[in-house]
């Protein structure tokens, strides 16, 4: 059901430039937007408002504007493509990992899809525990979506840390959702990949 008017994203990173200094209500106006591309250049807005933004308090400021407006990132892309940059940074600098438990427990798709994509930024940090936190809390979730998201993440961490997503398999393959395992094992070895899909 959403409206596309067939911009690619370099052109809406493109125009995002130009409004990362708009007024907040600037920004309101586009992410509340019909049209999917003006909603993206609206996010993208934030993440380089954020990006350059020095003081503390208006970070934390573009952070709860972000949050109070999150089910505006309604498809996975807009989800993607900022939440990281922004609650994923700033959990990273404050360590207020409680904002992601929230999200992550607020029954919102896209609310719970910004919480484990937004550990990404703690990856690749090399602090791999929220996302292997989220990950568990999202084995039993029935959206696709999520499925997708927390097998991204779970490679993601196997990246930089094999043992935690080795271990993390060992404890939970046999019930994992079957697209998060195939994401999670996408660059094992086949023999490894092998042994978990026989798990299931």
């Amino acid at each position: 059901g959403d409206l596309f008017i067939g911009l690619t994203v370099p052109k809406n990173r493109e125009i995002a430039r130009d409004y990362y200094v708009a007024p907040l209500e600037t920004v309101a106006c586009m992410i509340h937007s019909p049209e999917h591309e003006f909603r993206l250049s609206g996010f993208l807005a934030l993440v380089a408002r954020y990006k350059k933004l020095k003081d503390p308090a208006e970070r934390r400021r573009t952070v709860e504007f972000y949050l109070d407006n999150a089910e505006r990132a309604n498809n996975w892309d807009l989800v993607d493509l900022s939440c990281y940059e922004i609650v994923g940074a700033h959990v990273v600098a404050t360590g207020e990992t409680e904002i992601l438990d929230r999200l992550s427990e607020s029954g919102n798709l896209w609310r719970e899809r910004i919480a484990i994509v937004s550990t990404m930024a703690m990856v690749r940090a090399g602090e791999m525990a929220m996302t292997l936190k989220l990950a568990e809390k999202y084995l039993t979730h029935p959206h696709q979506l999520i499925h997708k998201a927390t097998g991204w993440l779970l490679r993601e961490a196997g990246k930089r840390d094999l043992d935690a997503l080795t271990g993390f398999l060992d404890r939970h393959a046999a019930v994992m959702p079957r697209t998060a395992l195939r994401y999670a094992i996408e660059k094992l070895p086949e023999e490894r990949r092998q042994h978990y899909l026989k798990l299931k």
